[in-house]
């Protein structure tokens, strides 16, 4: 499908906004230039960084994707040295963060952060042919395949600093994030193994994770107490999945994710301004009403999807009313707020060096709707 004009117009803008407003940011008051790393927030008045306490390797990994994706290889290039050097153990295993000194802080094997590792390599292998990228992405994939994985199709959230158990158990957002990075993988490397991995972890988290009364993918394995559901990981997991249909078309889990987003916008989707909130019940009762800006841009990012899948214009309407409504929202001329109210009363005003990745990753989906050229 390609957008109507007024759409179109409404993309062009987030573009414009984040070539303009988002990106230089992060090469200009949020680099830190003596530690050759983002800073990890920017106060949102002032667009100046905020006091350093530590350095994350998923936000240095983050930052690594945006600038390869955008096509700045000399500063990718970079945040890739910097990642090898600041977080890596050479063979592929990761810690969770430096202080803001540079000496480790938390020496977590996390699964989240390798996950974004092999995502960040993948993109900037695809976008400089560095193999030392493709190198570090097979490395890490090894570390993840045979230090992580729980036996039983899934992956341990996190591991000691030995790689040890920690009794962290699986949790549904890092073995999201894997898909992504596997996804992005399997694209640059072509191995078949990837492929067939792919859809045996769909299916164990079908199997674990999704409740069948709603279809939705529960943030916990079903059964245990205190369990949600986040409506942005439920249009997360949409765009995920139905952008792959080889591979997960006949799968449970692509069965299933159309209730889950139906679902989260039934019940997560406020009707007056189309913003997302954070969490729910397996009922669709309010957890919590915060509207955070990952989950917004998901949300866009799935309506684009469904759209195109459907044939549907009508939710590309709906996608163009959504631009109106987070753009006077979210965005500012510095930059965007993080955490909205539902009433729009900021709740979280700086802005984090990870949340660029959100954005992009939606706004690259939307692109796809502009005509050619």
């Amino acid at each position: 499908m390609i957008a109507s004009t007024p759409l179109a117009d409404r993309i062009a803008a987030l573009l414009a906004h984040f070539d303009t407003a988002v990106l230089p940011a992060w090469t200009g008051p949020g680099w830190n230039a003596s530690t050759a790393l983002a800073h990890e927030a920017l106060e949102a008045a002032s667009g100046q960084p905020l006091p350093d306490k530590r350095y994350r390797t998923m936000a240095c990994a983050r930052q690594l994707y945006v600038f390869a994706t955008m096509g700045n290889l000399p500063h990718a290039a970079t945040l890739f040295d910097s990642l090898v050097r600041h977080f890596g153990d050479g063979a592929g295993g990761w810690i969770y963060s430096i202080d803001a000194q540079g000496a480790p802080l938390d020496a977590t094997r996390d699964l989240y952060t390798h996950a974004f590792v092999v995502f960040a390599c993948a993109h900037y292998y695809r976008a400089s042919q560095d193999a030392a990228a493709l190198e570090t992405m097979r490395r890490t994939i090894t570390v993840i395949e045979q230090r992580f994985a729980d036996g039983n199709g899934l992956y341990h959230a996190a591991l000691a600093s030995n790689f040890g158990t920690n009794d962290s158990g699986v949790l549904q957002n890092p073995i999201m994030h894997l898909t992504e990075a596997y996804l992005a993988a399997l694209d640059v490397a072509g191995e078949p193994w990837l492929a067939q991995r792919l859809k045996t972890l769909a299916d164990a988290v079908h199997g674990n994770f999704v409740d069948p009364a709603n279809g939705c993918v529960a943030e916990l394995p079903q059964g245990t107490p205190g369990n949600r559901i986040e409506p942005g990981h439920q249009f997360e997991w949409y765009s995920l999945v139905m952008s792959a249909p080889a591979l997960f078309a006949d799968g449970p889990l692509a069965q299933a994710l159309p209730r889950a987003y139906a679902f989260a916008r039934r019940h997560g989707v406020a009707d007056g301004t189309l913003g997302v909130c954070a969490a729910l019940d397996g009922q669709g009762a309010m957890q919590d009403a915060t509207e955070r800006i990952w989950a917004q841009t998901e949300f866009a990012r799935a309506l684009m999807t469904k759209a195109v899948a459907d044939n549907d214009a009508a939710l590309l309407a709906e996608l163009e009313t959504w631009i109106d409504r987070f753009q006077a929202r979210f965005l500012h001329a510095g930059g965007w707020y993080e955490c909205l109210a539902p009433d729009g009363a900021v709740v979280r005003a700086e802005m984090p060096s990870t949340t660029p990745y959100h954005l992009l990753t939606s706004w690259q989906a939307l692109r796809k709707l502009l005509p050619a050229g």
